[in-house]
């Protein structure tokens, strides 16, 4: 087994790419791992290359993206998993405390999921794809975030359009069910649904399955990397920041 490591001060992409270029290129493992001695998930290598605690749970990484990074570790086949080895560094530094991410993630995992899993996961993923797109309809206004947003939900539209019968039964089961309210949705929800959206990419009656979730986790890491960028206030060219103004002797004092 050969792991490789970045050096703890400098930055986790550049020792990353260097590693990879030396062709040092670590061996991924489904589950979780005491040490890097005996392996490392996706999640776990990303801890040790942004120089934190050995986990699969690292603060450098947004919950529910490292949710689906380690779902997509651990359905991918022992042959296909090294190929994800090169997407580890992009998840590193992506984290936000915006709740709409959990939802646009788990949204777009619905709406590529969908299609092709089998009947019997198509019901539950239906009933997840709706509950968590009204969640983020109701969320999002006329904002960059807002643009974003719109994009994964004209996606899921298109995929529930495309499964008719699995959309009707979850809208039946949706107005029997009072428990269920659409425009409140939990972290264990959007969790659940992106579960369930890998699980149905693994199962599909399709080809190569683990090019397919390789493409769910490198376009979910992508959408991620444009909701963070949508967050930070847009700088017009030749554009001054603003000066934060100086805080009055007596607010000064108060503060210290």
């Amino acid at each position: 087994m050969t792991l490789w490591r970045s050096r703890r001060n400098g930055s986790a992409a550049r020792g990353a790419q260097g590693a990879m270029e030396l062709g040092l290129v670590p061996v991924l493992g489904a589950g979780r791992h005491r040490s890097p001695k005996s392996g490392a998930c996706f999640m776990e290598y990303a801890s040790f290359l942004a120089g934190e605690r050995w986990s699969d749970h690292p603060a450098c990484t947004h919950a529910g993206l490292a949710h689906l990074a380690r779902a997509v570790n651990d359905l991918t086949s022992d042959q296909g998993r090294p190929r994800l080895a090169p997407l580890v560094p992009s998840v590193i530094g992506l984290t936000s405390d915006d709740e709409r991410l959990d939802l646009v993630l788990a949204v777009h995992a619905a709406a590529l999921a969908l299609p092709d899993a089998p009947l019997d996961r198509q019901h539950a993923l239906a009933v997840g794809a709706l509950v968590c797109r009204d969640a983020l309809v109701a969320g999002t206004g006329d904002d960059r975030i807002g643009a974003l947003a719109a994009e994964v939900v004209s996606d899921v539209d298109a995929a529930l359009d495309a499964t008719p019968e699995a959309r009707d039964w979850a809208v039946r089961f949706l107005d029997r069910s009072a428990r269920w309210q659409r425009v409140e949705v939990s972290l264990r929800q959007t969790q659940a649904t992106l579960a369930m959206a890998v699980d149905g990419v693994r199962s599909a009656c399709r080809d190569y399955p683990d090019a397919r979730l390789a493409e769910l986790l490198s376009s979910s890491i992508e959408l991620a990397r444009r909701f963070v960028a949508a967050e930070q206030p847009v700088v017009v060219r030749g554009q001054m920041p603003a000066r934060v103004p100086e805080l009055a002797p007596d607010l000064a004092e108060a503060r210290v």
